[in-house]
């Protein structure tokens, strides 16, 4: 069905759907889709938690420092790309590094603007671990501001979620801002 909206696409656009570059156009722009929207079918909760750990003695900040990601804006489907980074302090649980890079994969391939990313990141980690204390900070580029409207190219957009002693107590905030920038 999506391949028949996309060759109706290619020929409203001018071009013709049976030229030999754009025969499989179609099919492709279909699976290309189904794999940068996987995170529907995702649940990043239930990914933290298939590797939890008891925090007995592990008190101190946790902080997982650019990953990389790529999303899909919302508004115009086109790409915005970056990293994240993921902070919290350890209540009860700690989780693998891993399943961190893997919690920010399932909300990025989701159709997304990036207020919203970052902050679903957050509190899911929040949630899996059973801590209050997150801080999530997302630097992104979109192609959508680079490609189209305003075209500038290189411009870098941060949003930052906090949690818990994060979102209260500023020295702890600066205190990550300052290890990514390190």
């Amino acid at each position: 069905m999506i391949e028949n909206h996309i060759k109706a696409l290619l020929q409203h656009v001018g071009e013709n759907p049976e030229r030999e570059g754009l025969v499989k156009t179609p099919e492709r722009v279909a699976k290309a889709l189904a794999e940068v929207t996987r995170g529907y079918s995702q649940d990043a909760r239930a990914i933290l938690r298939s590797a939890l750990f008891d925090a007995d003695e592990s008190k101190g900040l946790v902080l997982v420092r650019e990953i990389p990601f790529h999303s899909l804006c919302e508004h115009h489907l086109l790409p915005f790309f970056g990293h994240v980074h993921i902070a919290y302090l350890p209540d009860r649980h700690i989780t693998g590094l891993s399943k961190l890079a893997r919690a920010v994969e399932v909300y990025a391939r989701r159709l997304q603007v990036q207020e919203r990313l970052t902050q679903q990141i957050a509190e899911a980690v929040g949630d899996a671990l059973g801590t209050a204390d997150v801080m999530v900070v997302v630097e992104a580029q979109h192609t959508c501001m680079q490609m189209r409207g305003i075209e500038k190219i290189g411009t870098i957009t941060t949003t930052i979620a906090t949690l818990g002693r994060f979102d209260s107590d500023a020295a702890r905030r600066q205190e990550v801002l300052s290890l990514i920038r390190t």
